[in-house]
C-alpha cells in the first residue's frame, strides 16, 4: 500500500488549498485517514481525521477553517484548507489506518510541503 498526497502549493495569507491523498493497492479496507503537519523546528501536528463512516476529528488551531472528507469508493481523503495563516506553513503528511480483514496496519504518505505568505 502507498499513500500519495498532493496538492500542497504556495498561498497568500486568506487563501485556500485543498490536498488530497489516495491510498493505492489492494485487499484493505478503510478505517480511518487522516492528516498530520510538521513545521520546520516543530514537533509533528495532529490535523484532522476522519472514519470511513465520516466521524471527524479536528485540532483546535484549524477548527471551522479546514474540512476533511473521504471518498471511500476512491480510497481518498481530502483537506479542504480556508482562511490559511502563515503559520499553517508546514509539510503536511497522510496517514492512513487500514484493515486487511482482521488486520490494523497503520501507514504514513510522504508530505505535501504548504507554504502560506503574508
Amino acid at each position: 500500500v502507498q499513500l500519495q498526497a498532493s496538492g500542497g502549493g504556495l498561498v497568500q495569507t486568506g487563501g485556500s488549498l485543498t490536498l488530497s491523498c489516495v491510498a493505492s493497492g489492494s485487499g484493505f479496507s478503510i478505517n480511518a485517514m487522516g492528516w498530520y503537519r510538521q513545521a520546520p523546528g516543530k514537533e509533528s501536528e495532529f490535523i484532522a481525521d476522519i472514519t470511513s463512516g465520516g466521524r471527524t476529528n479536528y485540532a483546535d488551531s484549524v477548527k471551522g477553517r479546514f474540512t476533511i472528507s473521504i471518498d471511500n469508493a476512491r480510497n481518498t481523503v481530502y483537506l479542504q484548507m480556508k482562511n490559511l495563516k502563515a503559520e499553517d506553513t508546514a509539510v503536511y503528511h497522510c496517514n492512513a489506518d487500514l484493515l486487511f480483514g482482521l488486520e490494523d496496519t497503520n501507514f504514513w504518505g510522504q508530505g505535501t510541503q504548504v507554504t502560506v505568505s503574508s
